[in-house]
């Protein structure tokens, strides 16, 4: 159901950070605005390998440089402000603020979240998050298409996203880091 079905029903129940925490744990859903969003579909293999390869290579930095930052993967819940009823699972977080940890996820804006999309998820991912991340305060969003091989690089400015586009033929520098690059053509996939 779309943004502007949901909105055409009369009282549209509206779900709680409780009715999300209170999902079965093998549902896979989004709190956006107080709506449930389903993750129905599982991650095709190249997802899953993009997934593991940034993760892993965004890992390997973190720890030689020992500083505080962390890389989670999906499945992570991201509150991403304490007075929204959003509750999202970017494929990869990273929070460089440990205080925003919590045994539940983080509550919070990551400094960079990863979203790799599928055909199904695309508007979501390209829209509807990249405005949450905007105004949530995330520092940088990137998301890769496998689909097109594309990689498109949102950087916050003040309260708007600069936005680069980048081929998996590309090296990127990582903004939010001084010395950070990910290679796409030395990635395994």
């Amino acid at each position: 159901m779309t943004m502007a079905q949901r909105k055409m029903k009369p009282n549209p129940k509206l779900y709680t950070e409780d009715d999300y925490y209170n999902l079965p744990e093998t549902v896979r859903a989004e709190l956006i605005e107080g709506y449930l969003i389903y993750n129905q579909a599982a991650p095709s293999r190249i997802h899953q390998t993009i997934l593991m390869e940034l993760s892993g290579t965004i890992r390997e930095y973190l720890k030689a440089k020992g500083g505080r930052c962390r890389v989670y993967p999906a499945p992570f819940a991201v509150k991403l402000k304490e007075d929204r009823k959003t509750i999202v699972e970017p494929d990869i977080s990273v929070i460089c603020d440990r205080d925003k940890l919590t045994d539940r996820g983080c509550t919070g804006a990551p400094d960079w979240i990863i979203e790799i999309i599928s055909p199904s998820t695309s508007s979501h991912d390209y829209v509807v998050k990249l405005n949450l991340y905007a105004d949530a305060g995330v520092r940088e969003y990137w998301i890769v298409d496998p689909e097109k091989e594309s990689i498109f690089v949102y950087y916050l400015e003040k309260e708007h996203f600069k936005a680069e586009s980048y081929t998996f033929k590309d090296k990127i520098k990582v903004s939010i880091y001084e010395d950070l690059y990910i290679d796409f053509t030395e990635l395994d996939l």
